[in-house]
């Protein structure tokens, strides 16, 4: 199964984007399911169908579903999540402030990433397109897998069998209740849905991510920011849309200086994108409504290309081979070396640039070796171990 993830920053019109190629691939002859993880849900607007969280027939060969988050978070830690309530309301009367205290921002949009997985392993589409959240909730979401799994296995280092020989005691004297063990089976099912979500994603030949953009230069900067975050968690970008291009006939008089601003921008994304595609849409008399009108905007934005292929991969980070010892080399275009920061501790390197940050587990060719300098140039970062 194809992968297709589309995110953008609000308002750019990736649902549509996201639709209009689902309706492409599916009156090419693929069975396609497209799946929205956006709370906004507005993807049954664009088809004029009621969705649900089970795949519902759009036409032939497409089928859609707009994820139920609360439902996937029950299922995902509906037990963990009781005996955290119950933990919290042991000495205390429960209340709706103990239901708020549970509710942590971007984890059940996680969960609906859960969703993913399951479809994968089904495997019964030739792809899936997946309508992601906003930027900066995408972003949240895609580096959880790695930091909460992460925190799961070095956080949460309990033991059934520990709880079992001292719970009882513990329980007595502190008066606190031990967790069953429904809520190691919870911790441990999602620490591997974690790393499945992880792997499956990481993998080139499956998982993109395509960014949906405007001209406008403060979108522009917003996807680059994108751009230069998913590289950073080794995420495949295979290709640009920029939607809501103006015709230059439209553009005639009160809005004529709009069409230089409009030539600037694209040729900004042009330059700043390449070698990854670059597609367009331009913004069209009616509204993206209807597998008609959506089937007209793909034809328009991919023509003869196959939007299912993996239209572009790229190699994030490596490992060089240098005269005085190894370099470690990433590729994150667009960073400013005034925003990062970095740091070691054993065989684990910490990248950060600005708020978002990842820790890379190093090769064994890099064991018992330290950083000995860093340099940035030309979107790739170069660090040095001897």
């Amino acid at each position: 199964m194809r992968i297709i993830l589309y995110t953008g920053k609000g308002g750019v019109g990736k649902t549509s984007v996201a639709a209009a190629t689902a309706v492409k691939l599916a009156k090419e002859g693929k069975r396609v399911l497209i799946m929205s993880t956006d709370q906004a849900h507005s993807l049954a607007d664009s088809f004029g169908v009621k969705l649900e969280n089970t795949p519902v027939k759009i036409s032939d060969m497409l089928w859609g579903l707009e994820i139920d988050t609360i439902l996937e978070g029950e299922r995902a830690w509906g037990n963990m999540k009781n005996y955290l309530k119950e933990l919290l309301t042991a000495r205390a009367q429960g209340g709706i402030e103990v239901e708020e205290l549970l509710v942590f921002p971007g984890l059940e949009e996680l969960f609906a990433l859960f969703k993913i997985i399951d479809i994968f392993e089904e495997n019964q589409y030739d792809v899936l397109i997946v309508d992601c959240a906003p930027t900066g909730e995408t972003l949240s979401l895609l580096k959880f897998p790695e930091m909460f799994g992460n925190m799961i296995k070095n956080v949460l280092p309990m033991k059934k069998k520990a709880v079992k020989v001292a719970g009882p005691m513990v329980e007595k004297v502190m008066k606190i209740p031990m967790p069953e063990d429904n809520v190691f089976d919870d911790v441990e099912q999602l620490n591997e849905k974690l790393y499945q979500l992880q792997a499956l994603m990481t993998n080139k030949e499956i998982f993109s991510i395509r960014i949906v953009t405007t001209p406008e230069r403060i979108v522009i900067k917003e996807a680059k920011r994108n751009f230069t975050y998913l590289h950073l968690y080794n995420y495949t970008i295979d290709a640009v849309i920029v939607n809501k291009v103006y015709p230059a006939v439209a553009l005639d008089g009160y809005f004529s200086k709009w069409i230089n601003l409009q030539e600037e921008g694209l040729q900004e994304i042009r330059e700043s994108f390449s070698p990854v595609p670059v597609f367009t849409l331009m913004l069209l008399d009616r509204e993206l409504v209807g597998e008609t009108i959506l089937q007209g905007a793909a034809e328009q934005i991919f023509g003869e290309t196959d939007p299912a292929g993996v239209l572009f991969k790229d190699t994030i980070f490596e490992v060089k081979k240098e005269i005085d010892g190894y370099a470690f080399v990433l590729n994150i275009p667009f960073a400013d070396k005034r925003d990062m920061d970095m740091g070691q501790k054993g065989n684990e390197l910490m990248i950060q640039i600005k708020n978002e940050k990842r820790c890379f587990t190093l090769p064994d060719v890099f064991l018992n070796k330290t950083v000995q300098s860093a340099r940035y140039d030309q979107g790739r970062l170069t660090i040095k171990f001897a």
